[in-house]
């Protein structure tokens, strides 16, 4: 898989430095790691990532509400990661999501179906 530049999303300071270390580790770049949705927004615009991780259940807004804004003037390849899918499902029913916790291999999967399109 080729280097992409991916904007994480993820309150959790513990949960997004792992989240980045283990893109890194697979050859990517962390163009940033965002806690809010508005910050969240405002980066995807800013750095024009090749993908985005958004945990669904963010403290301030919304994953999904982040997702929508972010991609507003034009699509950029996203997935959910939650503790619970089934949330994502309801709102966003082709949306791709990772169960956590997660391994590398879901990660792997999801940038794939992400990057070509693929719903879930």
């Amino acid at each position: 898989m080729k280097t992409i530049r991916i904007l994480i999303v993820e309150d959790d300071p513990m949960l997004g430095g792992l989240l980045a270390e283990m893109l890194q580790t697979m050859g990517h770049e962390v163009c940033g790691i965002e806690s809010t949705e508005a910050d969240a927004v405002a980066a995807a615009r800013r750095s024009k990532p090749d993908l985005m991780i958004i945990d669904a259940g963010l403290r301030e807004g919304s994953g999904v509400s982040a997702a929508e804004k972010a991609c507003a003037a034009g699509l950029i390849p996203h997935f959910f990661v939650s503790g619970d899918i089934s949330r994502i499902k309801v709102l966003r029913p082709g949306a791709i999501a990772v169960q956590k916790p997660f391994r590398e291999a879901d990660l792997v999967h999801a940038i794939r179906l992400a990057l070509n399109g693929l719903p879930a």
